[in-house]
């Protein structure tokens, strides 16, 4: 089994760290306009479409000699093992940029000629990939991926590319990989459902061509006119973006009578080191905090007692603290994810157990768990069809109120909140442990105050720990975008609460709760926000 390591970022700078998508060395490009590229076993092969040539490469950007390319666009290559493949979008006839035509050409590498001519099974191929048996390429104007037969060009399946404008495409031997020059994103595609499991940065401005060596990534960059080799590393994550933050929790109530308010309890959550934050200071409390109290899954909170509030009285609780964020990103590799075997009995006996919000057993759940897991037994694959299967039975709608995971998933809708009950429900349900986590959000501006916040999920994988998961976040329209809220957080959160859900202090509020008593008819306001400065 491979051992994993928690990174000790608080100690160590990232960029000290091998993770995916690190540059490992890079060279110029031998023509002005590089698209294409392949590895033929010991070379590289990249294409020009000014100079109309394909060039052989050693690993170190030295030209080996060159062929004419067999139209005069070319874009995508692969290699079979023995042929070379060119798809060029605008075929044999050179038009204007409207006139797309596209062509694959079967090549011998060793003489040039064209040994076969298919029509393109989209009009404007770009990347071009072999996977032992049959091709696939990508459509950066038709915005799709497709894998087709050699033999005639006959489409065997097709997927919504990750991205708007998806360039290169290449394969590892178990997933693809295909390049976007818009996001800067590097994408690990499932070649099965077109579903996209990792998402690393490009090197360069305008990532076109990549290749797989069986070791490392390589990239021909159009911008930089660079070829990249890209690091392949099974780190868990990397953080990056800091950002040095004040930040204000303040929690009002003001009593409008006409009775007391006899006692009033006030509990805010109080955030702890993690991978996307570090806290700077101590805490300050104002008033003098009563107590700093824990709830049973160890959340720790700032506990405030008013007593005997006239009508017209007023209080303030304020909890204030200085905390460096980062954006993280989780590099996961599905079949390092380890078994259910190996999740800790006390993950276990806390996160898989049922709630009142969550309901496990109720139908509405157990039926929307067999169909989105069925035989699975992956713990990231159960994870993923869940995530798949609320994208397509939710739509976003704050209607107020926090209803129970089944009420939820029967209505169709729901706030974040919800969104994070029905995710956790079905995942407990299908045996992966899984828990909330509420957040304090910067609003756009560097001085923002957030009244509204955000919760998600964080589910436990084997061999990598907690991982983030927004299932609200990731409704989103393209492949590239939903899996963007997996194993991924902002810099412009700060996690304030983690729970299995009804806690002790803070019920199923996160970032502050309150309980209070008072006289007969009494009218009693609260409110609360964060404030960013």
């Amino acid at each position: 089994m491979r051992k994993f390591y928690m990174l000790l970022f608080i100690v160590l700078p990232a960029a000290l760290f091998a993770y995916t998508g690190q540059i490992e060395e890079s060279f110029n490009t031998p023509g002005n306009y590089p698209s294409g590229l392949t590895w033929d076993g010991q070379h590289l092969w990249v294409s020009d479409f000014q100079t109309d040539k394909i060039y052989e490469l050693n690993t170190q950007g030295k030209v080996l000699r060159s062929i004419q390319s067999p139209a005069y666009y070319p874009e995508g290559l692969a290699f079979d093992g023995k042929y070379l493949w060119n798809a060029d979008s605008k075929g044999l006839i050179p038009q204007g940029d409207e006139y797309h035509r596209g062509k694959i050409f079967k090549i011998d590498p060793k003489t040039g000629d064209i040994l076969q001519t298919l029509d393109a099974p989209t009009p404007s191929p770009a990347g071009l990939a072999w996977d032992g048996h049959y091709l696939w390429c990508v459509d950066n104007l038709h915005r799709k991926l497709i894998q087709f037969d050699p033999e005639d060009g006959t489409t065997i399946k097709e997927f919504r590319s990750p991205a708007g404008s998806p360039q290169g495409i290449t394969f590892d031997g178990e997933y693809l990989w295909i390049s976007d020059r818009i996001q800067n994103k590097i994408y690990r595609v499932n070649p099965a459902n077109g579903n996209v499991i990792m998402i690393t940065k490009a090197p360069g401005q305008y990532a076109r061509g990549l290749c797989w060596d069986g070791k490392s990534l390589w990239n021909a960059d159009f911008e930089s006119k660079k070829i990249y080799r890209l690091k392949v590393d099974h780190e868990k994550y990397i953080r990056f973006n800091p950002s040095h933050e004040t930040i204000t929790y303040r929690h009002l109530t003001t009593n409008f009578g006409p009775g007391k308010l006899l006692r009033m309890d006030v509990q805010i959550a109080l955030p702890e080191n993690r991978a996307n934050q570090q806290i700077d200071s101590k805490f300050n409390y104002s008033p003098a905090v009563t107590n700093i109290a824990t709830d049973q899954w160890g959340q720790k909170t700032a506990h405030f007692v008013w007593k005997n509030l006239l009508p017209g009285q007023k209080k303030e609780a304020v909890v204030e603290y200085k905390v460096t964020t980062y954006d993280v990103r989780y590099f996961i590799y599905p079949d390092d994810v380890g078994s259910e075997d190996q999740i800790p009995a006390k993950v276990k006996q806390n996160y898989l157990q049922d709630n009142a919000k969550y309901d496990i057993h109720d139908t509405v759940i157990t039926n929307a768990v067999a169909r989105a897991v069925g035989s699975e037994t992956n713990l990231y694959w159960k994870m993923r069809g869940i995530f798949n299967y609320i994208i397509a039975h939710l739509y976003y709608k704050r209607v107020g109120g926090w209803n129970t995971a089944p009420t939820v998933l029967a209505r169709g809708n729901g706030s974040c909140s919800e969104y994070s009950f029905v995710f956790i429900a079905m995942c407990r349900a299908a045996g992966v442990p899984a828990r909330y986590v509420g957040t304090i959000a910067k609003r756009g501006d560097n001085r923002a105050i957030d009244d509204v916040f955000h919760r998600w999920v964080e589910v436990y994988l084997p061999n990598y720990g907690w991982i983030p998961v927004d299932p609200s976040g990731g409704d989103q329209p393209t492949p590239g975008a939903q899996a963007a809220h997996i194993g991924y957080v902002s810099n412009r959160f700060v996690i304030t609460t983690q729970s299995a859900g009804g806690s002790s202090t803070m019920g199923w509020n996160y970032n502050s709760n309150e309980t209070y008593s008072t006289e007969p008819k009494t009218n009693v306001a609260i409110d609360y926000f964060g404030e960013w400065h």
